[in-house]
């Protein structure tokens, strides 16, 4: 009953998708979910990597000490530099 869509329903599902959303919403959402794509892909290969590089050298990587010399801020707002405060950053060399 539902195993085949042919080429007159596929049509139908893509007008009622239009009715519904609107054809100036369409472009956004189709961008909006490529942007998610590649950003899933992106995390995706980065924890590969990073399972192969632990998976390679037996132990956890250690951070590098040029990224915990520098504090990281929070800004109120973008530009607002009197609502910045520093950010304490947990330590997660302790257990």
């Amino acid at each position: 009953m539902f195993g085949k869509l042919g080429p007159t329903e596929i049509i139908l599902i893509l007008v009622v998708i239009l009715l519904l959303f609107g054809a100036k919403r369409l472009p956004d959402m189709a961008r909006s979910l490529g942007k998610s794509a590649r950003i899933l892909k992106s995390e995706a290969k980065a924890m590969k990597t990073d399972g192969a590089s632990a998976d390679a050298s037996g132990a956890p990587p250690q951070p590098d000490p040029a990224q915990q010399a520098a504090p990281r801020t929070i800004q109120a707002a973008p530009g607002d530099v009197a609502g910045a405060r520093p950010v304490a950053e947990p330590d997660h060399t302790q257990r």
